[in-house]
């Protein structure tokens, strides 16, 4: 069953069922899959780019989210956080943080990465080893500590 199919059976579970959350999230998840096949994809989306559409939708709540809470709006906050906890459903389980720095530390070590100037090089092989299972924010700030403190 594809990303496609499983959304819109979802949302008539959700719709049927009367949860909000869930249907709001689950429209945006529709609309975002709507708008990638019609911008050229030829009406095909590929895996790799349904999670990384699905990613680009949790990253949007969250700044949301984090800009309502500054702004001392937790309703709206409430309404963005129980988006995202929809929308990460349909995600792979993301790694913890102790997960990640285990595995950080292998590729640096791997690279044979010293300092800073050499973040590049494991920031490229940290990318594509961990799409999608873990935030690019919060690989960059491991990487960064990790090659600061002297790996």
């Amino acid at each position: 069953m594809s990303l496609e199919e499983k959304v819109n059976a979802d949302l008539k579970t959700a719709m049927l069922a009367k949860q909000e959350a869930a249907v709001r999230g689950l429209r945006a998840i529709k609309s975002a899959i709507i708008v990638e096949k019609t911008s050229g994809a030829g009406g095909v989306i590929s895996a790799e780019a349904e999670m990384k559409m699905l990613q680009k939708l949790v990253k949007q709540r969250k700044e949301s989210a984090d800009i309502y809470v500054q702004q001392n709006r937790a309703d709206l906050a409430k309404t963005e956080q129980e988006e995202i906890a929809v929308i990460e459903k349909y995600l792979p389980k993301q790694m913890d943080e102790n997960e990640l720095r285990v595995e950080l530390k292998k590729i640096i070590e791997n690279v044979g990465a010293k300092t800073l100037a050499d973040l590049g090089k494991v920031m490229g092989v940290a990318s594509k080893q961990f799409a999608g299972k873990a935030d690019g924010k919060m690989i960059s700030q491991i990487v960064k500590e990790l090659l600061s403190a002297g790996a």
